[in-house]
């Protein structure tokens, strides 16, 4: 009887309490072209309230407490515009849609002070910034940067992409498995800012990977399920298409196992930009939103020298949490070795035996202080990766974004590199995938194909150029591959060259050699041989798993969603990356065959791919 009385009287304070609230709901759009614009983030200033716009151009902020109230809209290549003087009631509820300009030149940040908007109770106010008198606004106008990135500033290693090989010759394509998706976010970033990204900046397995698939779920013990389908090349209707995915075990909710989690964060000065440490922050919140006391959080800075801000706190004490990371400020010059030294020494005195225990280093990759030289550094993270701490690397920013260097570290110290360039990517990271951005189910996973030369004239793998190994490596244990998070997919692809006739069987003419055809070459359906090996995440030890794919005759509208849709990601990436094996293939046809494969799209990422697409077209168009 009492304990009822008591919930139903907790039941009305909590409504209570949240009808002493207010919000605030808009759209975000380009000014010029009305398009929505998704990855806009808004904040309430000096507040830790704020959202993202997403791929309709909608935002919400909901539960504001009474008071008056800064809302501020930035975006990278555009004007920056912040609303002032809004003022949130009781149960109020205020529409404000903004539009955006294009920075085009070393601009300005648009101030919109709101002259006392009216509010009253349950009524919803209308504001559009296309028209500032209209809703009672009047505008100033402070300096601010565009954005754009200067050539030069930026670095990213030369990609030599791989050709097609001959069957008969070389018949075993080797590479290690990567989950990466930060190349596909990071020109998104230059899309959006109305640039072309550099060419080397494009690694098409990343694009492939930004994006999951709906694999069959593993069965029995094995951590990975094999998902093989073969058809029609879209960019060449000579060739085929093979494609491979593999599908990682979930997590079961009462299965989680607890964090000892260090955050490494470059507080350096180059770090003070919007979409860098301010953006990092409300990153981080995300991710400590769904931590429990079971879990450990560490907090470690580095600029000129290195230093823990927040010793291990539990993970249900958020609000201890987030008030370390609100007391960061960037200046200073980048002691990135120093840094690392102090995160993964924290990490190991509290290393938990059956936990996760990762450092997640944060920064714009500009490591120009500390440890003498890249390699180095390299060194030490791969040397640290044997006490069973992992690492990921989260990129911010624009400007001095070290690619190469951050996609390196994060492959030799056993983890994934993401970058983060708006909130909504913050939140596939750090809330949609926390799992497999967190949880490794297996380790120094390595992909090898063996093609049947009597099927197969030649081959090319799209992509994996810095991941490739050499066919021993597969069964040598020593070897370090990649890695696979709870509930991953992992997918690549082949272009292949079909034999037609017997005659082309055959390989180079040597003086002391010749290659010899298996007679169950000719006469197997097999086109080829997956294998993959991998190990426990604290194993030493590697296990093996095959699968054959064999030869049917279906056209590409009769392949599956997820067949067409890496396809299409695929031709867009190699697009972007200028290939010469794409000569045929256009952004147009690109832009249909993705929107013929959304399928089910609960996030909003392959409708926001196919715009992208479209937004890349009218780039080259207006070259």
């Amino acid at each position: 009887m009492y304990r009822r009385i008591f919930i139903v009287w907790l039941c009305l304070f909590a409504f209570v309490l949240g009808k002493d609230k207010g919000h605030i709901t808009g759209t975000v759009v380009d000014r010029s072209s009305s398009y929505p614009l998704p990855g806009v983030n808004l904040d309430l200033v000096g507040t830790t309230m704020g959202a993202a716009s997403d791929v309709d151009g909608y935002f919400e902020i909901r539960n504001i407490p009474k008071g008056a109230y800064k809302l501020r809209a930035s975006f990278i290549g555009y004007q920056s515009v912040t609303i002032t003087d809004i003022h949130i009631s009781t149960d109020s509820t205020i529409n404000i849609d903004i539009d955006l300009s294009e920075s085009t030149i070393e601009g300005e940040g648009m101030v919109i002070s709101a002259l006392k908007p009216k509010v009253e109770r349950n009524a919803t106010q209308s504001v559009s910034l296309a028209n500032p008198a209209a809703g009672g606004y009047t505008a100033q106008f402070r300096n601010r940067s565009t954005g754009l990135v200067a050539p030069g500033t930026e670095s990213y290693d030369k990609i030599v992409r791989n050709n097609f090989q001959t069957a008969i010759e070389t018949p075993v394509s080797t590479f290690a498995a990567d989950v990466d998706g930060a190349s596909y976010a990071n020109a998104r970033r230059f899309l959006n800012n109305n640039q072309l990204p550099p060419v080397d900046a494009i690694r098409p397995e990343e694009f492939i990977n930004y994006f999951s698939y709906d694999y069959e779920e593993p069965l029995g013990n094995d951590p990975l399920s094999i998902n093989l389908e073969y058809g029609p090349c879209p960019w060449n209707d000579q060739n085929k298409l093979v494609h491979i995915g593999l599908r990682g075990k979930a997590i079961q909710g009462d299965k989680q196992i607890s964090n000892n989690l260090v955050f490494l964060i470059d507080v350096s000065g180059s770090m003070e930009d919007p979409d860098k440490l301010p953006l990092l922050k409300k990153s981080f919140k995300l991710m400590v939103d769904q931590l429990n006391k079971k879990d450990r959080v560490a907090i470690v800075t580095y600029a000129g020298a290195a230093g823990c801000v927040l010793p291990p706190t539990k993970g249900h004490k958020k609000e201890e949490i987030n008030e370390a990371l609100d007391r960061l400020d960037a200046g200073g010059s980048t002691a990135g070795g120093a840094g690392i030294e102090l995160a993964y020494k924290i990490a190991k005195e509290n290393f938990k035996k059956e936990g996760n225990n990762r450092v997640i280093l944060a920064t714009d990759g500009d490591f120009n202080v500390g440890i003498s030289s890249a390699e180095n550094l390299r060194k030490l993270i791969e040397a640290k990766k044997d006490d069973g701490i992992f690492l990921t690397v989260l990129g911010f920013g624009t400007g001095n974004y070290r690619d190469h260097e951050m996609q390196e570290l994060a492959n030799r110290g056993n983890g994934n590199h993401f970058y983060i360039d708006n909130l909504l990517e913050a939140k596939k990271v750090m809330l949609t995938e926390l799992g497999a951005t967190l949880y490794t189910i297996a380790k120094d996973v390595k992909i090898q194909v063996e093609f049947n030369p009597a099927k197969v004239k030649s081959y090319r793998l799209i992509g994996y150029e810095n991941r490739l190994l050499k066919e021993e490596d597969f069964d040598d244990d020593e070897k370090d591959a990649g890695e696979i998070g709870a509930g991953h997919t992992v997918t690549a692809l082949y272009e292949i060259v079909p034999i037609e006739r017997s005659a082309e069987i055959s390989g180079k003419q040597r003086k002391y050699s010749q290659v010899r055809i298996k007679p169950v070459a000719l006469t197997t359906q097999d086109i080829l041989t997956v294998k993959f090996r991998y190990k426990d995440p604290d194993g030493s030890k590697s296990k093996l798993l095959s699968k054959e794919l064999y030869d049917r005759d279906i056209s590409l509208a009769q392949t599956s969603n997820d067949f067409r849709f890496s396809a299409a990601v695929a031709q867009f990436a190699m697009l972007l990356g200028k290939s010469e094996f794409v000569e045929s293939a256009t952004y147009a046809s690109t832009y249909s065959l993705g929107k013929s494969a959304m399928g089910e799209d609960p996030f909003g990422y392959r409708a926001a791919f196919v715009r992208l697409v479209e937004q890349a077209e009218l780039l080259v168009v207006s070259e």
